[in-house]
Parts: C-alpha cells; structure tokens; sequence
C-alpha cells in the first residue's frame, strides 16, 4: 500500500472516524481504523460493533492496499503536520507517514483481524437538509436518558410521517423533560416510519453533519436509508450505519398537556440570566428554583434557597394570562430546553406545581420542551 493525500482533507475525515475507534479490553483493533487505498482514493473506516462509520479521501494511489493503525495516533500525528500533502507507505507491519521533514512509522496490525464493517444497499429512504437535521437532533438528543437501564429512553425517537405530512418528528426523554422537534422532509416515503436510534449514533450523526465544508460534503441534504434493524446516514464522503434499538418508545404525545391554566411570555436571554443566577444558590443535587407567575403584578418571580451558598430572588416583567401559579423546576432541565430555543421570544405554560410545564419559542412552532415538576 502506497499513497498521498492532502493534510487538510485527512484530517477532517479521520477527525470524524478516529472517535468511534476507542480502547476495548476484548477486541484491542478496534481501536484501529482500517484504512483501504483504491482508485484514486482512501477509504478509512472505524467501528465499535453497533455502528460504523466510513470516510472517503481523494488521494493518488501507487500501489492499492489495506491495513490497520491506533486510530487516535494516526488523528494526532496528522493535526501536527504543517505541510499540505503526506505519503503513506506500508512497509511490513507498520505504516510510514512522511510529511515535509517529518517522518513517523505507526505500529499496526493486518486488516484480516479487523471486523467486516456492514453496509445498507436496501431500505426505506429520505432526504432533509443536513443544517436543519444537525439543529433538530441538538435540540432533543441531550433530552434522552444517560443510562442504558431502559435503551429505548437512551435512545432518540425518529417518527417519519407520522401524520402523514412529510415530517419527520425527533423526540427524546428521560422521563424528567421531553424534547419534541418537528423537521420537513425534502424525499419521502408514503407510509408512516417510526425507529428507536442509539444516543452514540445520533451524537455521531451531529458530528458528522457539523462538518459540513471542503471536501467532506458539498451537499444540502443529508440521505437516511432505514432497514431492519439499521440505519444508514449518507452525507457527501461520509456513511455512517448504526443498529436500531429494539422496542417500542413510551407514546410520549399522552404526556403533553393540552390545556393550560397560565401562560406566561418572556425574553430569552434574560430568563436564562436569571435561572443561572438562580442556580447558585440552589441544593447541589435538588437543583431546585422557584417559578411563580403573578398575572395581575405581570411578573414571574425567580428565587432559590441553599443552606451553604444563601439565597436569591429577582423578577422578570411577562405578559401572563390565566391565574396566579407557581412551580418547582430543576434548574439544568429548564436551562437545557431555554437555550435550545430559536428567536429572542418564549412561553411558559402551565396547570399546577404538580403537573409538568410546557415551554415554547413563538417564533419556532415546531419545538417543545416539557419539564417534569419538583414535588415538594
């Protein structure tokens, strides 16, 4: 195996690729990417058994070839390079990097040992743009649990069509809040889709669409292949296929309150002030402030109370309508739903302190975000 490729472009792919190849006590290559040199071009591809990912580099090809080397070594060695172009060159079993007056050889291992990364040529397709699918999969993926006691609440909910009305709705929930953001699909099946993905897959997705320049991609849109059981992403240079959770996601639209007693509007950026100022003095672990609308003052008044650090109270002009209310919210939670929130202009809508609060932006339809309440 001989070649050359760029800097800049090797770096970009293997920025994408070399994460996913992470140390594992009982499978040590897959912390090696396996790079595959053919017609004029540079495959590298990296996995962890539940999903793949695969970069394709342009690159002048000597001599074809496949093998392996520590992904994050190879990622490191690259970044440092100040000259543009680098020739790789396999010489037994280590890969010789020469870059300008640098010059490194990698220990590897043969490409046999590496495990056959899947591919998806069949399934269900759709197409969205790339920008407004990295920005909705922001807005809900940090909703979805951390823990993998329940996988289908670590997961995100993709639901294609659900209405059908060429949209794709992405929800996620831990059970404390619910983030819900509804995306137009640019291609699209007839029939309703609904899928479970992996929180790594949909974190990966967000990765791999961020990198959105040169020669990665070029594209729009972002493509998705949905199989049995799998998922494939297609973005410019770039596949990624993951495994599907297996299960049926909680019917989340039950928990969406309907009808509301108070409804108070607010200024973004000045809500999240208050609500971080707030949460200094809050009990580490409770994270409790105080929410309380007052229609007829047409303030919401913010306070906390912490026995080491003190207390704090302040009051945020609003438009409120309804009746006098009051609510118990874990401060993380609502700072969460607050800044993923589009325009300068939000809702907050309510029942009682024991019923979960709806926020909304007015000028975004398409995202909600409901907090679960503190029970005192």
């Amino acid at each position: 195996m001989k070649f050359s490729c760029t800097k800049d472009n090797l770096a970009q792919a293997l920025s994408l690729v070399a994460g996913l190849a992470t140390k594992n006590v009982n499978l040590p290559i897959l912390s090696n990417v396996l790079l595959r040199a053919e017609a004029q071009k540079v495959e590298i591809s990296s996995t962890n058994l539940e999903l793949a990912i695969v970069a394709n580099v342009r690159a002048i090809v000597d001599e074809p070839g496949i093998f392996t080397v520590p992904g994050r070594t190879l990622l490191d060695f690259v970044n440092l390079m100040t000259e543009e172009k680098i020739d790789f060159e396999l010489k037994e079993n280590e890969l010789s990097v020469v870059c300008g007056r640098s010059a490194t050889r990698i220990k590897g291992s043969p490409a046999d040992e590496f495990p056959v990364i899947p591919s998806m040529n069949e399934g269900k397709g759709f197409a969205l743009s790339a920008r407004d699918f990295k920005k909705g999969l922001s807005e809900v993926a940090s909703s979805a649990a951390k823990s993998d006691i329940r996988p289908e609440l670590a997961g995100v909910f993709f639901g294609f069509n659900v209405n059908g009305d060429k949209i794709l709705t992405l929800a996620a929930t831990d059970s404390y809040r619910l983030a819900e953001k509804k995306l137009s699909l640019e291609q699209s099946i007839e029939e309703p889709l609904k899928i479970i993905v992996p929180g790594r897959a949909a974190n990966e997705i967000m990765h791999i669409l961020s990198a959105g320049t040169g020669e990665i991609s070029e594209e729009k849109n972002a493509r998705l292949l949905i199989g049995d059981n799998q998922i494939a992403l297609h973005y410019g240079s770039v596949q990624l296929v993951s495994r599907l959770v297996d299960g049926q996601y909680p019917d989340y639209p039950q928990i969406i309150p309907k009808d509301f007693k108070t409804t108070a509007e607010f200024e973004v950026n000045k809500f999240i002030k208050e609500i971080k100022a707030a949460s200094l003095f809050t009990t580490a672990g409770v994270n409790a402030i105080s929410v309380e609308m007052n229609p007829e003052k047409g303030l919401i008044n913010i306070s906390s109370t912490s026995t080491q650090t003190g207390e704090y109270k302040s009051e945020v002009e609003s438009q409120i309508t309804g009746e006098k209310n009051n609510i118990l919210l874990n401060h993380r939670y609502l700072l969460e739903g607050l800044s993923n929130m589009e325009g300068q202009s939000g809702e907050i809508k309510m029942i009682n302190a024991d019923s979960p609060c709806l926020l909304t932006s007015k000028e975004d339809s398409n995202y909600l975000y409901i907090v679960m309440p503190i029970r005192q």
